[in-house]
């Protein structure tokens, strides 16, 4: 079995299998979540210092920040699902 990367832009990928959760940066418990994983040492940036708009959590309970839009991870996780 192959394993599949999703691209978060920036020369920056995630293995598509780990992924529990794609989220809106904007919401509150989205911001607590990150808050908490701060806590827990347990962050990792991918935005390369631009805004936050999605965030990933893991089955490792890593919350994953990224730059693009929801939309476009989504998307990009369904195309690698269809191959």
């Amino acid at each position: 079995m192959a394993i599949k990367l999703i691209n978060l832009g920036f020369n920056n990928v995630i293995v598509s299998e780990r992924i529990v959760a794609v989220l809106n940066s904007q919401s509150l418990p989205s911001k607590r979540l990150r808050e908490e994983a701060i806590r827990k040492n347990k962050l990792v940036d991918a935005t390369n210092g631009r805004k936050t708009r999605t965030i990933l959590v893991t089955d490792s309970d890593h919350i994953v920040l990224s730059s693009l839009q929801p939309e476009t991870v989504i998307q990009r996780i369904k195309e690698d699902k269809e191959k």
